[in-house]
């Protein structure tokens, strides 16, 4: 089966070389556990491999021969401006890795619709970035406007939405929780024909036990991440929760947590430390 590499090299090599095509997989965390990290991570190293194969190579490597890197790799944020994001991925890694990465993602805000009816004021949230130059003066609906985003942007190609933890915390006011979950349900559907990565992150400490468990179930795949105590030590780990007509296909000894890095080439697991 073809796939669509995540860009973290020891993860798509546990899953013979990425996330199938069409895949929605869920990247869910505590705060500060790596989640948004890894999700940086994935965009710049897919893009890295178009703008510069030598870094690639030196932080990745050779992709395996059933892998096809996305078309394109895009960003779409909820209340993030385009400046803080750039930030956020510079500090998350290295400042050549970052570049090499940035020249090629293509960045998307929709905090215009996001913040529109709150109390914020305006010149807070719109920038060139925001989608106010595609509805002028029209009240969007947080939902379909990011399926409107995903139809032209999704297909073949890898796209993070970033967060869900936001289209939460919108609930009550523009959207109710079955809203959500319709929408993931959805999106899971016409993945498949689209034949891309979608990466929706969300940070877990916002939802219920139940709400978890209903976004687990209606994406493809469910990656966790949280703070483990080995001993005297606090580590960042990664578990693979969940990936339909995939985790059986994967041999015992790799399902596991395993400990992660944060470092020069950004979201990185460990090869030494496995944490059962």
């Amino acid at each position: 089966m073809e796939r669509i590499p995540f860009g973290i090299s020891r993860l798509d090599i546990t899953l013979n070389g990425g996330a199938p095509r069409g895949s929605v997989v869920l990247v869910s965390g505590e705060s500060g556990a790596g989640a948004r990290e890894f999700v940086y991570t994935a965009a710049v190293m897919n893009a890295t491999a178009y703008t510069d194969e030598s870094l690639f190579d030196l932080h990745y490597g050779q992709t395996a021969a059933n892998t096809t890197l996305p078309e394109e790799i895009h960003y779409i944020s909820f209340t993030e401006s385009y400046d803080q994001f750039v930030r956020e991925v510079e500090l998350s890694m290295e400042d050549n890795l970052a570049q090499a990465g940035l020249e090629r993602i293509q960045f998307k805000s929709v905090a215009d619709s996001y913040f529109r009816t709150s109390p914020v004021p305006r010149d807070w949230y719109v920038d060139e970035n925001s989608d106010r130059t595609r509805y002028p003066g029209e009240q969007q609906n947080l939902v379909n406007l990011t399926g409107d985003l995903l139809n032209e942007r999704a297909e073949n190609n890898l796209v993070v939405i970033d967060s869900l933890s936001d289209l939460v915390s919108a609930t009550g006011e523009q959207l109710e929780w079955p809203d959500i979950i319709y929408f993931v349900k959805g999106l899971r559907r016409v993945a498949h024909e689209w034949g891309g990565l979608i990466l929706l992150h969300v940070d877990h400490e916002t939802l219920t036990e139940t709400e978890q468990g209903q976004l687990v179930d209606s994406c493809t795949g469910s990656l966790v991440f949280d703070w483990s105590t080995g001993g005297s030590v606090l580590a960042r780990t990664l578990m693979l929760q969940s990936f339909r007509g995939i985790l059986s296909q994967i041999d015992e000894e790799e399902l596991v947590k395993f400990e992660t890095d944060l470092g020069d080439a950004g979201f990185s697991i460990s090869d030494v430390r496995k944490i059962r």
